[in-house]
């Protein structure tokens, strides 16, 4: 039995009728807890077998940086149910510009992406207007398209973060041309956004934010998604869903959004469940191994 977890995390919710994958999560990255020096990080056989509890049965992994890429590729090797996906962090492309170190770093992704059929996705790439200035643009731009390029080059889905930049995200998409496989991580538009990602082919990925008071608009995209396209993700140890949120997130708290998706969708939790296992199976290029 699953011992209890340590005091921060939030209590462990009801399982869900079906198994899905959170695809997208950062086991790596430690939680900002209140009163504990440091933060909180799980295990990783923890985390894995508390998602599998819940039916949370495959994660995919996702890096922000080389030393973050390099550790899910490593993970990914060690654990049958996780995946990964290599890249530089849109807000990670400037420093790197800045220091000369860009094109040396977009070239390890590259040979990073190559590490295997564990290795399924480049990303999270993309651009980010929030925490990166005007001044920082031009790199991220660069870092993007090279990002674009590198999933196509190598058959690998692309994973997008996409932050106050829509406009701009979609220009460079069908400036590169769209790769087979996009997942929108954590979408954060609006319906007319998601019906311009959805032309595209684009996979949407809904996290925690869907079920804030203030997400009406991510809620008014999910309605327009068909359910051939649904998502489900945690951005772990971020975006915890109500009624937590503010505390840490892991991907055994899925269930609160799945469940409260399928509402909005106007499906059963089951129904839901089906549609984006099925749903990641597609988007990330085959099956892989569930953690039971």
């Amino acid at each position: 039995m699953t011992q209890p977890l340590t005091a921060g995390w939030p209590e462990t919710p009801e399982a869900l009728p079906s198994p899905v994958v959170d695809n997208h999560c950062h086991l790596d990255h430690r939680a900002y807890s209140k009163g504990v020096e440091g933060g909180l990080l799980i295990p990783v056989d923890e985390a894995l077998d508390r998602a599998a509890a819940v039916n949370v049965t495959r994660i995919v992994q996702v890096g922000c940086d080389l030393e973050g890429s390099q550790w899910a590729v490593d993970t990914a090797a060690a654990y049958e149910s996780v995946v990964a996906a290599v890249a530089l962090h849109p807000n990670e492309a400037p420093v790197l510009a800045a220091a000369g170190e860009l094109d040396a770093a977009l070239a390890e992704i590259d040979r990073l992406a190559q590490s295997g059929d564990h290795v399924r996705a480049i990303g999270e790439t993309g651009l980010d207007y929030f925490r990166t200035g005007v001044d920082g643009r031009e790199a991220q731009h660069v870092s993007f398209r090279e990002h674009i390029r590198i999933a196509k080059r190598h058959d690998k889905t692309l994973v997008i973060h996409d932050r106050d930049a829509h406009d701009d995200v979609i220009a460079v998409l069908d400036d590169e041309g769209v790769p087979d496989r996009v997942v929108m991580h954590c979408f954060s538009g609006d319906a007319d956004f998601a019906r311009a990602c959805l032309d595209r082919g684009a996979y949407l990925s809904f996290a925690g934010t869907v079920t804030f008071k203030n997400a009406e608009n991510l809620r008014a995209a999910l309605r327009v998604t068909p359910a051939d396209r649904i998502l489900v993700e945690t951005d772990a140890p971020f975006l915890t869903p109500t009624p937590h949120r503010g505390q840490p997130n892991a991907s055994f708290l899925v269930p609160l959004t799945v469940r409260f998706m399928a509402g909005i969708a106007g499906k059963t939790a089951e129904e839901l469940c089906r549609d984006i296992d099925a749903n990641t199976d597609r988007a990330f290029g085959g099956p892989w191994a569930q953690r039971t």
